[in-house]
């Protein structure tokens, strides 16, 4: 607590804003709201800087995102001695985005650098687009993606568009944490090195979107389509509705009680895809109109969550693992059948993801690279392949997708588009997506995934989740629904174990506190602390055979009995 309080008054002795010294002389008085608000820093996580808004050092505020900008100009200079540094910034829909979006601009200029800041939100996938565009060496995005409306986050990226990555993260860090005081952060701006950009780099982004169209002819056979899409008071609206005009879609109805950008998020509970209940007005709306297809976008509009009818005729929401399945399936398809694979393509895909979208690959002669979380992960495989292979398609279970590789991050925009073509090319073929999800069951393996998200805030929730990790470490399960663990993947220690053999081999991946059980049965159970929120995560993922589609219901229900004894076993609800 002395520690603590140290930090705090360190705050308070800085040259920081009067309504921050107040609000710090108030926590001096709740030791557990000042243990929340200083405990420690705020670290690069799988998704950067992010936490929940306020005074503090772990907090998002002007001082802890200009600590973390000037550490990273102070490394960008050391990396580019002797060139102009150019960044591109850009932020979301957020509380306090456009603030610390302009903070971010002020230190960036105070050091000299050139900057391009977005004159508005724009989505996060443009902001990496942008950063490869126009010749930038850094670039950050202030957003919290899909989190609640008391969080806000800082993206950092490098000049391949893609999120920071090893070792430049911890580099970067170590120069944060040289900065002895929030004194040494310059904020004295320099106007005349800030450039606001937007309409010539939304054409540009745009133009790239279009080049990914695989099948034009059936857009134009479905041109009238029924879309709803939803923005959900985030970035989405600035780009997705353009972008599916440009694919040729003429009927899109975007839900209008969710088209203005709003940081309070007010018509759901979490501006997240992921949740039923924030595509609650979108399905409401595709009932009234009787629509063909549902998206809705997160706040930056790198993930999208969509619903299509079921074989009852009924809107079904489909999960990350079903979306990205789907996009791989006809991405491949149309390749093979446009004669465009030659043999030196490649996609990726998470190791929490499902494995349907090897099997996917594998038929199609494409190798699939696995990577940790976080779409950082699969950028540097496409970094580490540029002018080897070619990267086709990739994805991971969280609704984040990626086609074609114009930007180095999850794409909401791009994939909207691909989704849209892939119910107009199942139109085509007399299905709907859902059939289409089906024959792709039929073809490669019915696999049905479901995550428990456990929530443990603060400090003794970060203890609490270390404590689960490390009991699953020592006291393993042996089986799960029946189904005996066979082998065990611990990515922190780097080592795949086979416990039929009872042997070892190196995983060749960075260390992670992640730990996967392999059951005999082919069913896949992961455990992950998240990296950017307070959870831990289990990923289930199980599958069968599926002969026919008439038996897709029985299968289901087979499916659903095995993950609920599985999180019978875990026990962790």
């Amino acid at each position: 607590m002395s520690e603590i309080k140290e930090k705090a008054q360190k705050w308070l002795n800085s040259n920081i804003d009067d309504n921050s010294k107040a609000e710090i002389e108030q926590l001096l008085k709740n030791d557990e709201a000042l243990t929340e608000a200083f405990y420690k820093d705020l670290e690069f996580g799988t998704g950067g800087l992010r936490g929940i808004m306020g005074v503090g050092s772990n907090r998002m505020n002007r001082y802890t995102v200009g600590m973390a900008t000037q550490g990273l100009c102070n490394y960008l200079k050391k990396t580019y001695p002797s060139e102009q540094i150019k960044v591109a910034i850009a932020h979301d829909s957020r509380n306090n985005s456009r603030f610390f979006a302009e903070s971010v601009a002020a230190v960036f200029s105070a050091n000299d650098f050139k900057v391009y800041l977005f004159d508005a939100l724009r989505p996060t996938p443009e902001l990496s687009f942008a950063i490869r565009h126009l010749g930038c060496h850094s670039g950050i995005v202030l957003t919290a993606s899909h989190n609640p409306k008391e969080y806000n986050g800082y993206k950092a990226y490098w000049n391949d568009g893609a999120q920071i990555v090893a070792p430049h993260d911890k580099n970067i860090i170590n120069e944060v944490k040289k900065i002895g005081s929030i004194d040494e952060v310059n904020f004295n701006k320099k106007d005349e090195l800030i450039q606001p950009i937007g309409e010539d780099v939304d054409k540009a982004y745009l133009a790239e979107v279009k080049n990914l169209s695989l099948s034009p002819e059936a857009i134009a056979e479905n041109s009238d389509l029924k879309i709803v899409y939803s923005p959900i008071h985030g970035t989405g609206a600035t780009l997705v509705p353009k972008c599916l005009e440009t694919f040729g879609f003429k009927n899109v109805t975007v839900v209008e009680e969710q088209v203005e950008p709003n940081g309070n998020f007010p018509t759901v509970v979490y501006p997240n895809p992921e949740e039923a209940e924030a595509l609650s007005l979108a399905l409401k709306k595709a009932e009234d109109i009787d629509a063909d297809l549902v998206m809705a976008t997160d706040p930056d509009a790198d993930r999208v969550g969509i619903a299509v009818k079921n074989l009852e005729g009924e809107f079904q929401l489909l999960n990350g693992n079903q979306t990205g399945s789907l996009l791989m399936y006809y991405v491949l398809e149309r390749w093979s059948e446009l004669s465009k694979i030659k043999g030196d393509e490649f996609v990726v895909k998470t190791i929490v993801t499902s494995n349907l979208m090897d099997k996917i690959a594998e038929t199609y002669n494409v190798p699939c690279y696995n990577t940790l979380t976080g779409f950082k992960h699969i950028a540097s495989v496409i970094k580490e392949q540029e002018g080897k292979a070619k990267f086709i398609v990739g994805g991971e279970e969280s609704y984040g997708y990626l086609i074609g590789d114009f930007v180095r991050d999850k794409d909401a925009v791009a994939s909207c588009a691909m989704i849209a073509e892939m119910a107009a090319y199942a139109k085509s073929k007399g299905q709907t997506l859902f059939e289409m999800m089906i024959d792709m069951y039929a073809k490669f393996g019915f696999y049905k995934e479901t995550l428990i998200s456990i929530t443990k805030k603060g400090k003794k929730g970060a203890e609490e989740i270390s404590e689960m990790m490390s009991d699953f470490r020592t006291n393993p399960p042996k089986s799960f629904a029946g189904s005996e663990v066979v082998k065990v993947l611990d990515y922190l220690a780097q080592k795949s174990h086979d416990l039929e053999s009872k042997s070892s081999t190196p995983i060749d991946l960075p260390a992670s506190n992640v730990l996967q059980f392999i059951t005999k049965d082919g069913y896949k159970i992961s455990a992950r602390p998240s990296g950017t929120e307070p959870k831990i995560k289990f990923y289930i993922s199980v599958n069968t055979k599926l002969k026919d589609k008439n038996d897709f219901h029985q299968a289901e229900k087979g499916l659903n009995e095995i993950i609920e004894s599985i999180e019978n076993d875990l026990s962790v609800s």
